[in-house]
């Protein structure tokens, strides 16, 4: 009788440890199914957050070149249809103004890049109110690389006065 007794132990034990290896591979799926979730929203706020800060980087861009442009024409009126005398420089850089008519409405434009990232400037002098419009593109790259980087963002800023 022993042996029938030991048989049937030796038989609940098999099929208890297939059970466990059951068990085993159901949690180690569910635990790589909840890694890869928590690892692809990880990746989304990455990208998310990067982009908010390339976002920031082209607003100050654009920022700091209307600023530069009000800077000049308000204190030196750099962008007077006439010929200016000397030359303005914003964040140590040469503005090179394209542009300059004699005649009204004159718009110039010039580009420079703050910071290593580029900011172009339109500058609009009109007769009629608004007299002056100054309208700057920033980039979160450099001049160079705005028409081929996918992942450059452009913000706007607009002065009227």
């Amino acid at each position: 009788m022993q042996y029938r007794t030991s048989s049937r132990r030796q038989a609940t034990k098999n099929s208890q440890s297939g059970f466990t290896l059951l068990l085993a591979a159901l949690v180690a799926s569910i635990v790589l199914s909840l890694s890869t979730s928590i690892y692809v929203i990880a990746q989304k706020q990455v990208t998310l957050s990067s982009i908010g800060r390339d976002s920031q980087f082209a607003f100050y861009a654009a920022d700091t070149g209307a600023e530069c442009a009000l800077y000049w024409d308000t204190r030196h009126n750099y962008f007077s249809t006439t010929t200016p005398s000397g030359s303005a420089t914003c964040d140590s850089q040469t503005l090179t103004v394209s542009g300059r008519l004699p005649t009204y409405p004159a718009t110039m434009t010039f580009q420079f890049e703050p910071g290593g990232f580029c900011a172009q400037v339109s500058v609009k002098k009109d007769v009629v109110d608004p007299h002056t419009t100054i309208h700057a593109d920033g980039f979160s790259t450099s001049c160079a690389t705005i028409g081929t980087n996918p992942r450059a963002l452009q913000r706007s800023v607009e002065l009227h006065y």
